[in-house]
């Protein structure tokens, strides 16, 4: 197995969410128990597994891991997989597909790659106030609206604070909102703050181990456009000294989110 590694979605040169593209001859025959197992070993916020496309005009198809969990859809590994295969291939691949089967457009606008994607319908219900403000280890006065669930393609539980040293405040109790979304099949809550008209900040508590949160997460960026009904700038990573920055355009119907990517061995991409 061979690994590419990409920063993606930074708001500098030298930030950016990590994330390893696996890619290999035999990669195709490893059972999910051996991706999990692998991603895991390597400890990256996430890795992604590149395998050949279903559609002709489909350049791959994405597996994605992290090291606690397979997931159905991330964006920051999409990002750095169209990355990898731009280099592989000489050009920007128009479409990908995902393991769950989740058909993606690419395409590129100023240097972001962007990713369309549609809205997906979310069953059940948010947790109530006082459950949120017990695992988050915030007061309840600290929303400022109530929580609501969205996806485009990997649901998210949405939960706007009122500052932004409120967020970085919080004190989340991992292991009982992966027990909750786990239940509930949602992936992880997503708490955020509006900083000015169309730019927000936030951050993903969907990993297991604290020293792995996510510095961008691109379907939370996507869940929230889509909760919102607008095109947004996202910040994330900040308190993690890891500043990141999430496009997102939504058109009325569907959302297309990405961001920057660059290959940590320096090549642009």
């Amino acid at each position: 197995m061979r690994e590419n590694a990409f920063r993606c979605f930074g708001r500098t040169p030298d930030s950016g969410n990590l994330a390893l593209v696996c890619h290999s001859e035999h990669a195709q025959g490893l059972s999910v128990e051996r991706r999990q197992a692998h991603a895991r070993n390597l400890s990256a916020p996430a890795c992604v597994f590149v395998d050949p496309g279903v559609e002709p005009d489909e350049a791959a198809t994405l597996d994605y891991y992290y090291p606690h969990a397979r997931s159905t859809l991330c964006l920051h590994a999409s990002l750095a997989a169209a990355a990898w295969l731009r280099q592989r291939d000489g050009q920007l691949p128009a479409f990908l597909r995902t393991a769950s089967g989740l058909r993606l457009q690419v395409s590129e606008e100023g240097g972001i790659i962007l990713f369309r994607l549609r809205e997906q319908a979310v069953a059940g219900a948010s947790p109530s106030q006082a459950w949120l403000s017990d695992v988050l280890g915030c007061p309840a006065d600290a929303f400022v609206s109530t929580a609501a669930l969205a996806s485009a393609g990997s649901p998210k539980l949405l939960v706007e604070l009122d500052s932004v040293a409120r967020l970085r405040q919080l004190t989340p109790d991992l292991a009982r909102i992966a027990a909750w979304g786990k239940e509930a099949g949602v992936n992880g809550c997503y708490a955020y703050v509006r900083l000015a008209d169309g730019l927000y900040q936030g951050r993903n508590f969907n990993h297991l181990d604290p020293a792995l949160e996510d510095a961008a997460t691109g379907v939370a960026a996507a869940a929230l456009s889509l909760h919102l009904r607008r095109s947004l700038t996202l910040h994330q990573g900040d308190g993690l000294g890891n500043p990141c920055e999430l496009s997102a355009v939504y058109d009325g119907a569907d959302v297309s989110v990405g961001g920057r990517c660059c290959a940590i061995d320096g090549g642009a991409a």
